[in-house]
């Protein structure tokens, strides 16, 4: 079981190393976003599992998460309208 903890582990910290290496694209930035959040259910379900409690905190977790997803998928679709690309170093925050 620990082994399972052990991996949920190294599935965040290796979704925040590639977070932290490729902050330039919006995209891959969005990915690894989204594969942190599924370590962390990963995370989550063992540790309900082990605990033997009901799993509905898992499904709003989820909920949550998609919400998370779909949002930083219509920022990067607007942002690629107005800007032509995803990319940090043409967009400016002050205009």
């Amino acid at each position: 079981m620990m082994m399972y903890v052990y991996m949920s582990v190294l599935m965040f910290f290796s979704g925040l190393l590639v977070f932290s290496l490729k902050r330039k694209h919006l995209l891959l930035m969005l990915l690894s976003v989204e594969y942190m959040v599924l370590a962390l259910y990963f995370n989550l379900f063992i540790y309900l599992s082990m605990l033997g409690n009901d799993y509905f905190f898992s499904m709003i977790f989820l909920t949550f998460s998609v919400c998370e997803g779909a949002l930083g998928l219509s920022l990067l679709v607007s942002m690629i309208r107005t800007h032509g690309n995803d990319y940090f170093q043409s967009f400016n925050l002050l205009w």
